[in-house]
């Protein structure tokens, strides 16, 4: 039997989703590390324009696009560079000081009336 004190973030028996652990984490190693002040808020939003730059390379690398470099990505390595992207806008959502899990349940629920909305095409 476990006790819930040995219990990792990981593991489904202790009920905690290592994707908020690991976010919540991460902006208290930055809020430690760089303050909490506007210019680190701004350089935290900034970082998505980075990532999403990375995974544009990587997508242009899995086409080939460079005719000097040839192919030099994978589909998992776009996936990678996405989840960068996902994982430093979660981290931006709870410096803003809010509940990332909660502004993406309310993002998730308004797409969902869109598409309920959207008219089957005929």
């Amino acid at each position: 039997m476990n006790d819930s004190s040995s219990l990792s973030p990981g593991d489904p028996a202790s009920g905690l989703d290592p994707i908020w652990v690991a976010a919540r984490a991460s902006r208290a190693w930055l809020d430690a590390a760089n303050g909490t002040g506007q210019q680190e808020l701004t350089c935290r939003i900034l970082k998505l324009t980075e990532e999403a730059g990375e995974a544009a390379g990587a997508w242009i690398g899995l086409l080939g696009q460079n005719p000097r470099k040839g192919v030099t990505h994978t589909r998992e390595d776009v996936a990678a560079e996405l989840a960068d992207v996902a994982f430093t806008a979660i981290v931006a959502i709870e410096s803003l000081g809010l509940d990332a899990r909660t502004v993406l349940d309310r993002c998730a629920t308004k797409v969902l009336g869109r598409i309920a909305d959207t008219p089957e095409p005929t």
